[in-house]
């Protein structure tokens, strides 16, 4: 007999099921057993007279053991769980566990650490097979959304022959008789593929940062999903595109997990309106002094401060009833030398703030080389970046993308630390497992 999922078992007819011990009672004269597979969770109940042979077997099951077993599915008022049971008239034992590292006393969590540590063990939870289901979903549903718009998925090389973007922040690895390194992003990549003439590209893939953090939102690698398009009369249209994708993908996973997600996390998961607000960062300044009394230096008015991030949160919720905001206006100090300028000087891009999180920059791209050049220059990385630059000696269109970070996505949706939100955590102090 083949095995099944278990939610695809038939009623009244036998069926092979297979699965992870969540639970076992084993009483004088029956024996309860809840398994799980990826699917959902089924008690199978054993009654010993009629089943002796089990008997040992049944001795030697534990939580988190994995098991195979055959039998009649019946319907049962008397069962929470689903309001059905198997009757086994076999089991096979195909893996012992031993007792979990893990557990912790009851109504305690354990050290996030010590789970790390064992994360395999960790990852079988409800909770966390529900974030990674939902995690596959967005992601999904972001490529469906940009591949219906005639986008090409792309795999850019993550080892580079020469520092991405800046001098800081990269990790330097041997390759053969020279160095390489890990890049930061696929962003060279992406406007590559802009003066070959695809017009319309996306990426889900690792970024590697090598900075030290204390944070609960950094990470050293971690996933990106990124994508440029040609064409664009200004970053606007960057925009544009993203709060559709981002609109679309939400709405999806609130119309499949929603209720899900509300029961195991007590969160709801809210479809945002279009479009999106949009503040310059100075009028961002401006509000937070006057509503929250949050003063900075005008030396630090460039860029958004980190407590500044934080009260966004509040300030987009209070000024627009919206949990994402756009934010414009930032100094060309403190934006890469590839972003458009205006007439002004002002880069040509944007943050997206994400319940006090920012998720996204992204811009309108310098696509004129001697300008590009220039600005390059300006930041002393004309010699870095120089294969970068002839990318667009032959002609290029002009262009515009973002990043997002889906472990970051899921770290907000979920009001988790990016440790908990991660498949398997990379930081400075950890590369195991």
């Amino acid at each position: 007999m083949k095995r099944v999922m278990i939610k695809d078992i038939k009623l009244g007819e036998n069926n092979k099921v297979a699965g992870f011990v969540e639970n076992i009672r084993n009483k004088k004269s029956m024996c309860f057993i809840v398994i799980k597979d990826i699917s959902n969770k089924l008690q199978l109940t054993i009654e010993k007279e009629k089943h002796p042979e089990m008997e040992e077997l049944l001795n030697q099951i534990t939580v988190d053991s994995v098991i195979e077993a055959e039998g009649l599915i019946v319907k049962s008022e008397y069962v929470k769980l689903n309001n059905m049971e198997m009757y086994p008239d076999k089991i096979e034992i195909l893996s012992i566990a031993e007792p979990s590292p893990i557990v912790a006393p009851k109504g305690e969590e354990t050290n996030i650490d010590l789970r790390l540590d064992y994360r395999w063990i960790d990852l079988r939870t409800d909770k966390n097979t529900l974030m990674f289901k939902t995690q596959s979903y967005f992601v999904n549903k972001c490529r469906e959304f940009l591949i219906d718009r005639d986008f090409i998925e792309i795999h850019s090389p993550k080892l580079i022959g020469a520092e991405s973007e800046s001098g800081a922040g990269v990790f330097k690895v041997d390759y053969f008789d020279r160095n390489a390194y890990l890049a930061q992003s696929p962003q060279f990549y992406k406007q590559m593929a802009m003066a070959s003439g695809f017009e319309r590209i996306f990426e889900s893939g690792p970024v590697f940062r090598a900075e030290k953090f204390a944070s609960r939102k950094h990470a050293t690698e971690f996933t990106g999903f990124d994508l440029e398009f040609s064409y664009i009369e200004s970053y606007k249209d960057v925009m544009k595109m993203e709060e559709e994708m981002l609109e679309y993908a939400l709405k999806a996973v609130k119309e499949k997990y929603g209720d899900e997600i509300k029961k195991v996390y007590d969160i709801d998961v809210v479809v945002p309106t279009l479009p999106f607000p949009v503040m310059d960062l100075h009028d961002v300044y401006d509000e937070l002094e006057k509503r929250y009394g949050y003063k900075v230096d005008e030396s630090e008015k460039g860029d958004l401060t980190t407590e500044g991030e934080r009260l966004v949160k509040k300030l987009s919720m209070d000024m627009f009833n919206h949990e994402f905001l756009f934010i414009t206006g930032y100094s060309k100090e403190t934006r890469a030398f590839y972003h458009m300028r205006d007439e002004n000087g002002v880069p040509c891009g944007y943050d997206l703030i994400w319940k006090g999180c920012e998720i996204t920059t992204g811009a309108q791209r310098e696509h004129r080389y001697e300008i590009l050049k220039a600005q390059a220059k300006e930041k002393g990385l004309d010699e870095d970046v120089k294969f970068y630059l002839d990318f667009f000696k032959y002609g290029c269109p002009p262009h515009g993308g973002f990043g997002i970070g889906v472990d970051r996505i899921t770290m907000i949706l979920f009001d988790l630390g990016i440790k908990d939100a991660m498949f398997i955590f990379r930081g400075p102090d950890r590369l195991n497992p």
